[in-house]
């Protein structure tokens, strides 16, 4: 008898078909990296094909189909949304943020091109994503709904918040409280997470009842995700991240194990799951790819 893949087995195949999906349109709808101004565009396509897992737009796609439509429908916001979270790590890799020399088990974008390129690089796949959506979307209702959603994410009540919330804490000579760190890490990470769950219900023309359950599943596990996160920079290696680990401790960074230990911290992520998951009861089979995805975000080592 032939066994059933793991999840895990069937979050990455849905994560390797997804990608391919989305980094074929993604490599149609970018600038070549020879157009002018070339250095820019280069720095641009570097930093998008560096082999992340494609999380954001997996979750796009999950949505939408999971709320009854064709995943063609939400492609463009998929899209936009990968876009977005790489000009988030872009940025966050700078010297004056993160500081961050790796990312992806390559140098980053400021050490390859430089920190003006890479500022500059960041700013226009912020922009390019808006363009994309606007251009690729056919309702212009939902267009401007999905928009009001990722300006949200990420803005200063969103990503950028979060990211200066997690600046002041990494300066204060107190330790970090876990009320902080939750704060922290839901504008930093869980509001792009939520965002891109909820815009892929959008492009399904779902209903506010299910937009709103599925923004508190996206919230949940994006809050699980950053968690995680926080556990292998403790507990990983470099070679498995594909950035350096042990460094967020160094720092003297708001993170979960350094408010409330490990296990604390495992227990919550799991806690967050399962609170996700009751968001989904009721859609059934339809919502499997997504509880995969939520299972993988807790249990993954790399």
């Amino acid at each position: 008898m032939n066994e059933q893949p793991s999840t895990a087995e069937r979050a990455q195949a849905l994560l390797a078909e997804q990608a391919a999906y989305v980094d074929e349109a993604l490599d149609r709808l970018m600038p070549p990296a020879d157009a002018p101004p070339a250095p820019v565009h280069e720095a641009m396509r570097y930093s998008v094909f560096a082999g992340g897992k494609r999380l954001r737009p997996a979750l796009v796609l999950s949505a939408c189909r999971a709320a009854g439509s064709s995943e063609a429908d939400a492609l463009g916001v998929a899209c936009g949304v990968e876009l977005i979270h790489t000009y988030s790590l872009i940025h966050d890799d700078l010297p004056a943020m993160d500081d961050d020399d790796w990312r992806r088990g390559q140098p980053s974008c400021h050490k390859k091109f430089g920190e003006a390129v890479a500022i500059l690089a960041g700013d226009a796949l912020q922009t390019l994503a808006f363009q994309v959506i606007v251009e690729q979307m056919s309702r212009p209702e939902a267009a401007c709904r999905v928009l009001s959603e990722l300006t949200r994410a990420v803005g200063s009540r969103g990503m950028v918040g979060g990211q200066v919330l997690d600046l002041a804490a990494g300066q204060s000579p107190r330790p970090p409280t876990v009320e902080q760190v939750e704060a922290i890490h839901r504008s930093k990470t869980s509001a792009l997470i939520a965002a891109s769950v909820r815009c892929g219900a959008i492009c399904a023309g779902a209903a506010k009842p299910v937009l709103d359950s599925f923004g508190r599943f996206g919230e949940n596990i994006g809050l699980a995700f950053q968690i995680a996160d926080d556990v292998l920079d403790v507990t990983g290696s470099k070679a498995a991240l594909g950035k350096a680990t042990g460094k967020d401790q160094a720092q003297g960074k708001a993170t979960y194990p350094a408010a409330a230990g490990l296990e604390a911290s495992r227990r919550r992520a799991r806690e967050l799951l399962t609170a996700a998951a009751n968001e989904l009861n009721g859609l059934g089979p339809a919502a499997a790819p997504l509880l995969d995805l939520a299972r993988f975000i807790i249990e993954r080592d790399h």
